[in-house]
């Protein structure tokens, strides 16, 4: 990194992460846009079929969980700028190739089909992706503003949680699928030519990639993550944080927007939000409030240890999750008072939103803080394999959990588990040296 860059109190000064902070804004923006649509348009197309929905989550996070090692081992032996722009190029060029098939082919099983595809492949090139782009930072900018760095893209996000999902909704309604989903491979077409020009000091490896060694590779980063205990213990919980946490977002959610919301004779402001703006809500509600723990953090130095922190954080987070599935039984399953969920949901989702912002920051500043730069993407994707490795299993189970038991159901059992995992962070003392 350039000297005089180091200097520089403001990360932003920084040309490289400006570059890294406008790719990451475009193609944010058109992952916003085609997750909001997917979800709904199949959903649409196959007559409300949560399992249906659930497989496609499900194969989506498989795929990408058997390529992040992949990501790991090309993110620490190659450019992690040039790893990142092409996976773009490609993840765009999938996108409008199968809009065009989609425009060729019109019946609604074809498009499943398309989907399903273009999802496992999608998310096969964002599991090589994503190991390179979560260990760039300390390549491009000095420790001290790493905490900043992780804040500003937390704010980015939440603005974008903020207008990105009332432009998907408002997109969705207005526009035909196929227009929405050649913006988006264009987003990701752009995405790449910003990140074509970061520059950074790069010294690639002389020895040949090759399968044994890639291997050789994992098995190191293995070794290295083990002598991390508290690195460890931390993936453990999140495993199981996410498991519980994924089907209420990714399946719950789209569910009782097209069933419960959708099927009520009246809702709240129903003359102007359709019951798919109100998804839009909810993750507006997510984003101001994650923007406000963002900012909040973007100004504090970086605490030496966030263990017993952000363990509260998620004790919490477990409080609302609860007091929001109570409300579901009382207002919706067992009343007619829709409107009473309504606002309970968007007040858990500022709360919730708040919560997870303060979670997510110091725990990623830690790990980067924490690992060896020449290390650190392996340990992504080892650390993005162990923290998302149950949530395939998790969309199909709660698919299955919405077909044959009901929402009540899927919500109580997730909110327990995410409770008590809450309390196990709460009183690990290897978190607690984090």
């Amino acid at each position: 990194m350039n000297s005089n860059d180091q200097r520089r109190d403001n990360v932003f000064q920084n040309r490289n992460f400006r570059l890294v902070f406008l790719g990451a804004l475009v193609s944010e923006l058109g992952a916003i846009l085609y997750s909001f649509a997917v979800s709904f348009y199949i959903l649409e197309i196959s007559s409300n079929n949560a399992f249906l929905q659930g497989l496609y989550l499900a194969l989506c996070g498989a795929a990408m969980l058997v390529f992040t090692p992949v990501g790991g081992v090309l993110g620490d032996r190659k450019s992690k700028a040039k790893i990142m722009y092409v996976c773009d190029f490609v993840k765009g060029g999938m996108i409008i190739l199968a809009t065009m098939l989609m425009l060729f082919f019109q019946e609604p099983g074809t498009h499943i089909v398309i989907l399903f595809v273009l999802g496992i492949l999608g998310n096969a090139v964002s599991g090589i992706f994503t190991p390179a782009a979560g260990a760039l930072f300390p390549h491009i900018i000095e420790e001290s503003q790493l905490q900043q760095a992780n804040s500003y893209f937390t704010m980015k996000s939440s603005m974008e949680g903020i207008f990105g999902v009332i432009l998907a909704g408002i997109l969705y309604a207005a526009l035909p699928i196929h227009i929405l989903f050649f913006f988006v491979g264009a987003c990701f077409v752009a995405s790449g030519i910003s990140e074509m020009l970061i520059r950074y000091d790069f010294r690639p490896s002389e020895e040949h990639l090759t399968l044994r060694l890639a291997l050789h590779d994992m098995k190191d980063g293995i070794a290295y993550l083990k002598t991390q205990k508290a690195i460890l213990m931390l993936l453990a919980a999140v495993l199981f944080i996410n498991f519980f946490f994924e089907p209420v977002t990714g399946n719950f959610l789209p569910y009782f927007i097209k069933t419960d919301l959708a099927s009520a004779p009246s809702y709240l402001f129903d003359t102007v939000l359709t019951p798919e703006l109100w998804s839009s809500v909810f993750s507006v509600c997510i984003g101001i409030s994650s923007l406000l723990g963002a900012a909040i953090l973007s100004s504090r130095p970086q605490a030496d240890k966030c263990g017993r922190k952000v363990s509260r954080l998620l004790c919490y987070t477990a409080a609302v999750m609860i007091g929001l599935s109570v409300c579901y039984v009382i207002f919706v399953d067992r009343g007619t008072q829709i409107n009473a969920f309504l606002i309970a949901l968007c007040l858990g989702s500022i709360l919730i939103g708040f919560l997870i912002s303060c979670f997510n920051i110091p725990v990623s500043t830690a790990i980067m803080r924490i690992v060896d730069k020449d290390k650190l993407s392996k340990v992504n994707s080892l650390t993005s394999i162990g923290s998302q490795g149950m949530i395939p299993i998790a969309s199909v189970l709660a698919g299955a959990v919405l077909e044959g038991l009901g929402s009540s159901v899927l919500l109580i059992a997730c909110s327990l588990g995410f409770a008590v995992t809450a309390l196990f962070m709460l009183y690990s003392k290897q978190i607690r040296e984090l």
